[in-house]
């Protein structure tokens, strides 16, 4: 009987921290899958939109920055029509709007994107950055650019602290100069 009884006991704390391991690893599992369907749940909450330079659609888009009705952007120098030699001095012009850098959210302010050799890129997601695309998000209002021999088309373009364009863009018209 005492080995029935001392087999009973090891059984019995056998059985016992098999539970509670078990206990253990169900409480692990149910506050993974609560961090989880917390974080898909926060996730909903966040606007969708492209990556930079992604064409990919998004769902949904974040609301646009208001556009002051005097704010203007223009290419002060090269002018239109100029032949220059390379590297390029582009001087960017701003009025009505003060230039911020990316990141800063206050009313009436935005930087910087010069557009190179292409069109206006679409104004309801993120401005592309790529060779074409490029942004001056520390609030720079010049640059010096490396332009091969032949025309090219420059073009500024303001964009929010989220590098969005404003609810109306505000756009520089499109010059054209040529590099010798």
């Amino acid at each position: 009987m005492t080995r029935l009884g001392n087999r009973s006991t090891i059984v019995g704390l056998a059985q016992c921290n098999w539970k509670k391991t078990m206990s253990h690893k169900v409480i692990v599992l149910l506050a993974g899958l609560a961090v989880l369907l917390l974080a898909c749940d926060s996730a909903q909450d966040q606007p969708a939109t492209a990556a930079s330079g992604s064409t990919s659609s998004p769902t949904s888009v974040a609301p646009r920055t208001p556009t002051p009705t005097n704010a203007r952007v223009f290419i002060v120098t090269p002018a239109n029509g100029d032949t220059v030699s390379s590297p390029v001095v582009v001087q960017f012009g701003l009025e009505g709007l003060n230039v911020a850098p990316a990141g800063t959210y206050e009313p009436e302010t935005g930087h910087h994107h010069l557009l190179i050799d292409t069109q206006l890129p679409a104004v309801d997601l993120p401005i592309p950055a790529d060779e074409n695309h490029i942004h001056f998000g520390k609030g720079q209002t010049k640059t010096v650019i490396e332009l091969t021999p032949g025309p090219h088309t420059l073009q500024l373009l303001v964009g929010d602290g989220n590098h969005v364009p404003h609810q109306q863009p505000i756009a520089s018209e499109t010059i054209t100069i040529t590099v010798e």
